[in-house]
């Protein structure tokens, strides 16, 4: 078993079994390429179908050398949930989570399968809604934020779900700025930042998004969603933390985290 089987063969089992990674499995990857070949790797060996992908950011001191500003990783069906009154937000015991306040953006058609290049006005005509929403951040590897972004991108995309919340009626019109996000942990004003905070906007991550899921064999579809990046940033939280997300005129997303628990897996899934 080569380095790219191995690493993703020990994701598939860690998360299947909500089981902590003491540390990264193998040899660290040192390209986008390597990153990617481990994720759809897992994809792969994981049973649920993919439905969106989160869009990330490289980090700074990497873009040059990776060539890249942002990275996508999968969204899993069964991970996908309507926001309701109290949300239970699932962090892997010797793991990681992450509080992350972002918009999200879902599909109205099915993406060309060999179009890899997009402008935002292409990306916009394939936009069926936005609304916001809590990326529930987080891995069995602890220390997969401080590993580096090639880490993030094998380890999953460091993705294990969403909470979709109300929907953005006027964001065809509406500026970015005026879309304002605070961020609560039990109780304390954590962070507040408008939705501009992303780089070049939601619709920009969307469009990236749809080009590399393409370049990843793997185009976006109708019905898909795209979660756009962090508006007010990483938040590191713990279980037993009550969290609430605040989007100024639209909505609040109220979690309650949980330990995660046991998700049964197949060893060929039903990637598409």
């Amino acid at each position: 078993m080569d380095d790219i089987d191995y690493a993703a063969a020990r994701f598939v089992e860690a998360r299947s079994t909500a089981q902590g990674l003491a540390d990264y499995p193998g040899r660290l990857p040192e390209s986008l390429d390597a990153a990617y070949r481990v994720q759809q790797k897992a994809i792969a060996g994981w049973s649920d179908r993919v439905v969106g992908w989160k869009v990330g950011r490289i980090q700074p001191h990497l873009v040059g050398l990776l060539g890249a500003e942002r990275f996508i990783g999968p969204v899993f069906a069964q991970t996908v949930t309507k926001a309701g009154a109290t949300n239970y937000f699932p962090a892997f015991l010797g793991g990681v989570a992450v509080f992350e306040a972002e918009v999200m953006i879902s599909a109205a058609a099915d993406a060309p399968t060999d179009k890899q290049d997009w402008t935002a006005q292409e990306a916009s005509a394939l936009v069926a809604a936005m609304n916001v929403g809590i990326e529930i951040a987080g891995s069995p590897l602890a220390s997969i934020n401080e590993l580096g972004s090639l880490v993030t991108i094998a380890g999953f995309g460091n993705n294990n779900g969403l909470f979709v919340g109300p929907e953005i009626l006027d964001w065809r019109e509406r500026d970015w700025q005026n879309l304002i996000c605070m961020v609560r942990i039990e109780g304390e004003v954590i962070a507040e930042a408008s939705a501009a905070a992303v780089l070049g906007g939601p619709l920009e991550a969307f469009t990236f998004a749809l080009g590399e899921a393409a370049r990843q064999g793997r185009p976006i579809r109708r019905g898909d969603i795209v979660s756009t990046g962090a508006i007010t940033g990483m938040h590191v939280v713990t279980i037993g933390q009550r969290c609430v997300a605040t989007f100024g005129g639209v909505g609040d997303i109220d979690c309650e985290v949980i330990p995660a628990v046991a998700q049964p897996h197949a060893e060929r899934g039903c990637a598409r």
